[in-house]
């Protein structure tokens, strides 16, 4: 924004609506390059409307004070700048400038007793907020109100939210006696009647965290109680049908829950319906793990049983588990459409954190034909035995390996038709579905980079958890309404990854935590030894794997080392990717007379045709190579970071980098050495 030194360059602004606030108006930087503020004119008689504008920030609601004022008379001054005031009032939030919450103080300044007319419910609610902003009334134009903001976000001096419902550690006023109930204990508490814990265990938690606050009391431990009953019958009581017609429903649920919806559209002649969900968690959770990081996109869900397919945005956290950020629920696969909604996660994101990019996006969407072939590979429930089962994924994996392998494709096909030409079912449905655009799909797959079989296994995790919570017994006659997948979504799925997430942070719900850790086939298969992996270097076809339950039992992987491995537990046959094909795959790496996994043959294919490009000798060239040395570091960085248990050890071997010219002078100087050059400056100025 373009620093602005005259006075009288800045528009006078006047909202046509009643009461306005900082968002309805334009501010301008004002002053020097050195020194300068934010700043806004309007009428002076509008002061009154903007203060109570201000006062009804839904993020922060609260009051304002004045905490200093001054006042002069008409022609007492007779030479004056364009800023100088006839009237000069400092507002604050009525929730500071002092601090009576946990560490908090009163300043040194204030030994007498405020006229708390206009202040805050209690001076005992003060929790040192420094929002505050000026309003000048100007000497040369008495009319007019100068608005200078000097802190606008409700935060103390550490920077954090200090009241508001976005404050999850104040402690409320007379926290010693009523119990104050934060976010996150509420979020908490929600989440564990959604998940249908008995009412005794979710009071048991709820106390436990007001006492980080309030201490034990019995009056604590009776309102915890009366508040958890009370929550619980709401939730119980509360029912997805809002109207009897499924559109009207949806509407009246849309616009109870503006917060949670990034975008919404109805059906109409022109327009297909769109609902675009994200809470104000999952909005934090999408910065948190999807800045210079994956995103991945479920959009096959529902696409025969639901009225409308949910298209799910996954982040990977920090267990490399998938995590939901956004559900867009709509029949619409159009560019427009998708490019749409798309754009407004971006800003949303971008609102957040400024410099929010991703480095790359996960797809898995028959309708957009990108990686069909796996799909064709859950066929094999239309053959008749294992033995043809387990043949035909070899030929599957042959088919999609031909075009890395220099092999004609259509020898491969040809042979395929021809091997399977018994099985009836199968080879109806692949020639009818799947082979008129397999050169479409080889060519999809050979263009764009694939995902690793532990990004598949995170969305298979979700995609059977998803199933799990929806296509319940109970719920069947409800599949066809829109409302009610929505409200599945917003309580019962959001709690589960809400307490699955808190849990793991937090070291708590030891039952919950484990569940979580482990619904990964990825992770269960880190849990096999090697010892329990029988590998035949003579015989490459075929590996077995002991089960860990049963030292009796063993499984039996065909084909390992590749994605179209089979196994004969109960698991695999379900069309899914289970723990001991991905054990198998896993130690069959750099193993001589095994091949690599789809996903290095595309990267190595990418490396290829970028050393190809570039001429010999050229700048191009060079570029190229110093490109491909700094993704290989960037690489060899990712490996050692999550194959470490010692964070220590890796932060010890960065290199160091200097702060800026300006910071560099109170960073670099020691404590005491600063506070002596504070001594010295002030005592050259008295």
């Amino acid at each position: 924004m373009e620093v602005i030194e005259s006075l009288e360059e800045i528009p006078v602004q006047n909202p046509q609506a009643e009461d306005f606030s900082y968002s309805d108006l334009s501010w301008t930087k004002f002053g020097t390059t050195e020194h300068h503020d934010e700043v806004a004119l309007i009428p002076y008689a509008r002061v009154e409307e903007f203060i109570i504008g201000e006062c009804s920030n839904p993020e922060c609601p609260t009051r304002f004070h004045i905490e200093r004022g001054r006042k002069r008379s008409r022609g007492s001054l007779r030479e004056y700048k364009p800023d100088e005031y006839l009237e000069y009032r400092l507002y604050w939030c009525s929730f500071g400038p002092e601090n009576y919450g946990e560490g908090g103080g009163v300043l040194p300044s204030r030994k007498y007793r405020l006229n708390t007319r206009n202040r805050a419910a209690r001076p005992q609610s003060m929790r040192g907020c420094t929002c505050h902003f000026v309003v000048k009334r100007l000497y040369a134009r008495p009319s007019l109100a100068l608005l200078v903001y000097n802190e606008r976000r409700h935060v103390n001096k550490a920077g954090f939210v200090c009241h508001g419902p976005l404050d999850r550690d104040a402690i409320g006023p007379g926290a010693k006696k009523i119990p104050y109930i934060c976010n996150e204990i509420q979020q908490q508490t929600m989440s564990m009647i959604y998940l249908g814990i008995p009412e005794e265990n979710v009071l048991e938690k709820h106390i436990e965290g007001i006492q980080r606050y309030c201490g034990s009391d019995a009056t604590v431990d009776t309102l915890a109680s009366q508040y958890v009953h009370k929550l619980g019958m709401i939730i119980k009581r509360s029912t997805h049908e809002l109207d009897l017609d499924d559109q009207a429903s949806i509407k009246i649920w849309a616009e109870r829950n503006k917060k949670s919806i990034f975008s919404y559209q109805e059906s109409s002649e022109t327009d297909q319906f769109m609902l675009g969900i994200q809470t104000e968690w999952q909005l934090q959770q999408f910065v948190r793990f999807g800045h210079c990081s994956l995103v991945a996109a479920d959009s096959t869900f529902g696409i025969k049983r639901l009225k409308y397919p949910l298209c799910t945005l996954l982040v990977f956290d920090s267990r490399h588990h998938a995590l939901p950020v956004a559900w867009i629920i709509s029949r619409s696969n159009l560019k427009s459409d998708v490019e749409k909604w798309m754009k407004i996660l971006l800003q949303r994101a971008q609102s957040v954190e400024p410099g929010f990019r991703i480095n790359g996006f996960i797809i898995d969407d028959a309708a957009m034909e990108i990686d069909p072939i796996r799909h064709a590979s859950t066929l094999h429930k239309k053959c008749d035995t294992i033995e043809v089962q387990r043949e035909l994924f070899k030929c599957l994996g042959e088919v999609v390996y031909s075009i890395w392998d220099g092999v004609d494709t259509s020898k491969v096909l040809e042979r395929l038709t021809l091997d399977f030409s018994d099985q009836t079912a199968f080879m109806h449905y692949f020639t009818s579905t799947w082979l008129p655009k397999i050169g479409m799909w080889l060519s999809s797959i050979k263009n764009l980079p694939l995902a690793s079989q532990e990004a598949c296994g995170a969305i298979e995790a979700y995609h059977v958890k998803l199933k799990v919570k929806l296509f319940d017994d109970t719920h069947l006659n409800a599949l066809q309404r829109v409302d009610w997948l929505v409200h599945k979504l917003t309580t019962e799925l959001h709690s589960s990854y809400w307490l699955d997430r808190y849990a793991d942070e937090s070291d708590s719900f030891q039952n919950v935590k484990e569940e979580y850790i482990a619904s990964t086939s990825w992770h269960r298969a880190s849990e096999i030894p090697d010892s329990a992996v029988t590998l035949d270097s003579n015989n490459t076809v075929v590996a077995k794997v002991l089960s860990q339950r049963d030292a009796n039992v063993a499984r039996v992987v065909w084909n390992p080392g590749s994605e179209f491995a089979f196994c004969d537990c109960a698991w695999s046959l379900q069309g899914n990717l289970c723990k001991h094909i991905i054990k198998v795959n896993t130690m069959c790496e750099n193993r001589e007379g095994y091949g690599d996994s789809m996903s290095l043959r595309s990267f190595k294919e990418k490396l290829t045709s970028i050393k190809m490009k570039p001429m010999d000798d050229s700048i191009a060239l060079d570029l190229s190579m110093a490109l491909t040395l700094q993704m290989f570091d960037q690489i060899k960085q990712l490996v050692k970071l999550s194959g470490t248990d010692d964070i220590s050890n890796i932060v010890n071997d960065l290199p160091v980098k200097w702060g800026c010219r300006k910071g560099r002078t109170t960073v670099g100087i020691p404590a005491s050495i600063a506070a002596f050059t504070k001594k010295r400056s002030q005592r050259r100025k008295r």
